[in-house]
């Protein structure tokens, strides 16, 4: 069930942040076997003269992407690939024939299962369920 939060300079249109939500969700799914049926993913575009880098507005494309999944269920090679994969599809739509800013991001932050969780369980109480049901069954 992990969430992703994009955010870009500058706008895009909507099939774009369509195009956008689609791949990072492939991704999340192909590099870190994420279930795409729970991955949530989370599009804000900024004006450029919002936002700067080095004191300075930007002038290329730019992006910073958080990814938020269980901590400990992912290796640091799983981790690094999505952070690769991902930077060069966000280089791919955002920033095609050109590069993007070069601070641009992806950040991948783990949670421990205590403290988060969807449709009201955290994703420990999924866990002991999850264990519960294979040990009865």
């Amino acid at each position: 069930m992990p969430t992703l939060h994009l955010q870009v300079a500058p706008l895009q249109s909507p099939q774009r942040y369509q195009a956008l939500a689609q791949a990072l969700t492939r991704i999340t799914a192909d590099t870190l076997g994420k279930r795409p049926e729970v991955t949530a993913v989370l599009i804000d575009d900024l004006p450029a003269a919002r936002w700067f880098v080095g004191g300075q507005v930007v002038e290329k494309p730019t992006a910073l992407l958080t990814i938020r999944i269980t901590q400990g269920t992912n290796t640091a090679d799983e981790k690094a690939a999505f952070v690769a994969t991902a930077f060069a599809e966000l280089h791919r739509q955002l920033a095609p024939g050109s590069t993007l800013e070069v601070a641009s991001y992806v950040q991948v932050h783990e949670l421990a299962a205590t403290d988060w969780g969807y449709g009201g369980k955290t994703q420990l109480a999924r866990r002991q369920a999850r264990q519960v049901e294979v040990a009865t069954h």
